[in-house]
């Protein structure tokens, strides 16, 4: 529980210190004024109460007309406060997730945490989608509705309490075993000793819901990814005549699904079987523990009313814990989602240690010792120990599954699997995958990232395009570019990538693989383009095959120690 509560507080502190969540909090105080307002159109009904039973009790007629009237404007009055809270609370609460998600997102963008959780094998975490979208609106919609609540049924109930305290002034008495025994105000003690036993109950049956709401969460995210993923890759599925394996799939995991959620209907039938009966009796047993009372001619009529409308509220407000407890499971269960989230964002956003990455001295890129491994733990063969000075051209080379693509990503900060030392040149480093990333937006959007839209002007946007092989592409109104990316081929979205890195100018420029949906002729087109816009860059490419288009390249064989080819054209690449 405290565990529980101490998470709930630094995700509260979370949603007042962001952006917009001080005005968040001068809400909060507003609904809560609000509340308080209710609570006292609460206390003026418990005293209605008594005057309209007293009015029926004498046949006053006008008087009860009277009140009649009374209790229409209590009630009108009541609804105003209601939908203003309402309302109110809305505002609260886009303020607040607005304030969570950015502080969700920036520990997910960090220090590239969102790749590193990905690769991670330890953190034990899932769909980080889901925890942002997700968990963050579910949590503010419970902690603005039941720490809502909680503060003003604090109010209330010493209200509620005081009045039935000056209401009970009868005693219950009764004798045990010929033995007698007088217990005075005992409606005052009645009530909490009701509540404390009903949620003691409560808290027994229910005590699963929060492992299983979490569960529920993770399984429902996993079918959607998988629905998602299936979508991102169509067309492969398609030519693979997938459909039945990708059926197999969607059908494992919705009965994964399903599995959980007859837990939850049962735990929920369960808990039900206790909290259904209660709230149906919580409004009645007022009348029947001040019956004695009025049997006995000590309160009238309109007073028995009274008193079992101070206890109903009495024990309706200390009841919350009874008739929020699903709630309350299911907030417990996204703040304990959300923490772990961050934390484990933070955790992976420390900056990286294995490889060692050091500036460099002299410009240059510097391997040395340098033996990466799987996410798994298995060791790579070791990398030569290399130099490569700047500006020069590189083609990198060695077999699959020699760590190609992860020298690449250690050079960009990413790896963090192996050992050794790596010296990182000065500049900027772009490092362009084999599979482009293409971002939502239009064809300026794409062409501009990771700049914003309107970063770059329109003439340089079309020459990078020219210069790629593209020139029809920037004639496409906003229709026609959707419907063309839909349609873009390998070779195409490659093609958009070194448009991208041209546009970028990078000092230093890596590219794993990314020409290898070209042919040899386009290859050459892009690439020699690619050079004559860059002629200061370090270019080095990681290929099976020798790049086109480049001129000479210093080949390195990683799966040798030496380089096997010395171009006067460039500085000569030597063992560090």
């Amino acid at each position: 529980m405290r565990a529980a509560l101490g998470r709930i507080a630094r995700l509260t502190r979370l949603c007042v210190g962001g952006p917009g969540g001080r005005i968040g909090a001068l809400y909060f105080l507003m609904i809560f004024g609000l509340g308080l307002a209710g609570v006292q159109i609460g206390v003026r009904l418990i005293a209605w109460t008594a005057d309209f039973y007293n009015a029926l009790q004498k046949l006053d007629v006008d008087g009860a007309l009277r009140q009649i009237a009374i209790f229409f404007g209590l009630i009108a009055v009541s609804a105003s406060l209601h939908l203003a809270s309402t309302y109110l609370r809305k505002m609260l609460q886009i303020r607040w997730r607005h304030a969570l998600t950015e502080a969700a997102l920036d520990r997910w963008l960090a220090g590239k945490a969102f790749w590193h959780l990905r690769d991670r094998t330890d953190h034990g975490l899932d769909n980080p989608d889901q925890r942002i979208a997700e968990d963050c609106r579910i949590f503010v919609d419970k902690l603005t509705a039941e720490g809502l609540e909680l503060a003003t049924n604090i109010v209330a109930l010493t209200t509620y309490a005081a009045i039935l305290w000056s209401l009970s002034t009868f005693p219950l008495a009764f004798a045990v075993m010929g033995v007698s025994v007088e217990i005075p105000r005992y409606m005052v003690w009645a009530a909490p000793l009701y509540v404390a036993l009903a949620s003691g109950v409560t808290h027994l049956l229910g005590r699963p819901l929060k492992a299983l709401s979490v569960e529920q969460q993770r399984r429902e995210a996993d079918f959607r990814f998988a629905l998602m993923r299936m979508r991102e890759h169509v067309e492969a599925v398609a030519l693979a005549d997938g459909e039945p394996a990708e059926r197999r799939l969607f059908g494992a995991r919705f009965a994964s699904i399903a599995r959980n959620w007859r837990s939850l209907a049962k735990r929920d039938l369960v808990l039900g079987l206790f909290t259904r009966p209660y709230f149906q009796t919580v409004l009645r047993i007022p009348l029947f523990l001040a019956l004695p009372a009025y049997l006995a001619g000590r309160v009238s009529f309109g007073g028995l009313m009274q008193i079992g409308s101070a206890f109903q509220n009495v024990v309706t407000t200390l009841s919350w814990f009874v008739f929020s407890y699903r709630d309350l499971a299911e907030l417990a269960a996204a703040a304990s989602r959300l923490s772990h989230f961050m934390q484990a964002a933070e955790n992976a956003a420390a900056p990286a240690t294995r490889p060692a990455l050091h500036p460099s001295a002299d410009g240059a890129l510097a391997l040395k010792q340098v033996v990466l491994e799987t996410p798994g733990g298995r060791r790579l063969q070791a990398l030569p120990e290399l130099r490569l000075a700047a500006g020069g051209g590189y083609w990198l080379s060695a077999p699959s599954g020699h760590g190609k693509s992860s020298l690449a990503k250690a050079v960009a900060g990413l790896w963090r699997h192996g050992d050794g030392r790596i010296e990182r040149p000065w500049g900027r480093i772009v490092v362009l995958p084999q599979q482009p990333y293409l971002p939502l937006g239009d064809l300026r959007t794409v062409l501009s990232y990771p700049l914003p839209p309107g970063a770059l002007d329109d003439d340089a946007l079309r020459r990078a395009l020219e210069q790629v092989g593209l020139p029809a592409l920037w004639t496409l109104d906003a229709a026609g570019w959707s419907e063309a990316r839909r349609g873009l081929s390998g070779g195409e979205r490659q093609r958009l990538a070194l448009a991208r890195a041209l546009l970028q100018k990078p000092d230093w420029l890596v590219l794993d693989e990314a020409t290898s949906a070209l042919d040899r002729a386009g290859e050459g087109q892009v690439l020699a383009a690619l050079r004559a816009a860059l002629p200061l860059a370090t270019l080095i490419v990681i290929a099976h095959r020798e790049p086109a288009g480049l001129g000479p390249l210093e080949l390195i064989e990683l799966d040798r120690a030496v380089p096997v080819r010395d171009d006067a054209a460039f500085p000569a690449l030597r063992s560090a």
